[in-house]
């Protein structure tokens, strides 16, 4: 252990003894929960216990073969660290009959984050209030923001050949953007706005209670899975969304810069199809 490490490790141990956590970090096997009254923490010796950390973690690391470089066994692969939120949020409210006409109403004439400053329509949502499917994006695009409807520009096209492929009508599906107001040149959204609109979102979602929720492009599917992982992560995989199975694909703007992607974004619809007990439209 090099002396900057021992000496962090020596100032965050020194941290744990004076909130009573010494034996805590010293032997977290004897400790797998707290006291609910704790005795005043015994003396320790920093410098000891960093010494068994440090030997704790060389026994963690895996062994070298003094002839070669490399582990003796390669490391199993990892499956993403992802957990939709299951339920509501602890910090999120409640609203007995809530209806996407009254979230339209709190919205209101919004000016809660910088995107109101240059918008020309709030685009709120459009779709079957009842509908199985639910395709998410992540915000308005000038024409979006002129017409003050989802998915009208050339992306929104591409959008419903997608849904009409899958033998539905955009009337039998909702489309929505995780914010409401377009961000300037068609930006990404930004942490603050996505933190100020995304609980519209959340109540459009648990007001139509769809079976599946498919998240167009990585900012939707970050948003609903609190993750920043890339969507080449998850792409593809089913979540539980509060009750709503969720996947990702790939956005159609992305399509439409990236056309040998449809192939792929045709295999996740064919998930999406399978759970709703759909036919594809048969071709001409």
């Amino acid at each position: 252990m090099t002396e900057n490490t021992r000496a962090g490790l020596e100032g965050w141990l020194r941290y744990a003894d004076e909130l009573g956590l010494g034996p805590y970090y010293r032997d977290r096997a004897a400790s797998k929960s707290f006291p609910s009254a704790p005795a005043a923490a015994p003396t320790i010796s920093v410098a000891a216990t960093a010494s068994a950390a440090s030997a704790q973690f060389s026994a963690a690391a895996p062994r070298r073969s003094p002839q070669s470089s490399a582990p003796e066994a390669a490391p199993a692969k990892l499956t993403p660290l992802i957990q939709a939120p299951s339920g509501p949020s602890l910090f999120e409210e409640r609203i007995e009959n809530d209806s996407l006409e009254r979230i339209r109403a709190d919205i209101g004439d919004c000016t809660r984050c910088k995107l109101h400053k240059a918008r020309t329509n709030i685009v709120f949502g459009v779709g079957n209030p009842k509908a199985e499917l639910v395709f998410i994006g992540e915000g308005p695009g000038h024409d979006e923001d002129i017409q003050g409807e989802p998915f009208v520009g050339r992306a929104g096209k591409l959008l419903t050949q997608m849904i009409e492929a899958m033998g539905l009508k955009r009337s039998d599906v909702y489309i929505c953007n995780v914010v409401k107001c377009r961000p300037p040149e068609n930006r990404l959204p930004e942490k603050d706005e996505i933190s100020t609109c995304s609980p519209f979102l959340s109540r459009q979602l648990a007001v139509i209670r769809p079976k599946v929720i498919c998240c167009l492009g990585a900012c939707s599917a970050q948003t609903l899975l609190e993750t920043n992982q890339g969507i080449s992560r998850f792409r593809g995989e089913w979540f539980d969304y509060r009750g709503s199975k969720l996947i990702a694909t790939y956005h159609p703007a992305y399509l439409l810069r990236n056309p040998p992607a449809k192939s792929e974004v045709w295999k996740d619809l064919q998930k999406v199809m399978s759970v709703l007990g759909l036919q594809p439209k048969p071709r001409r």
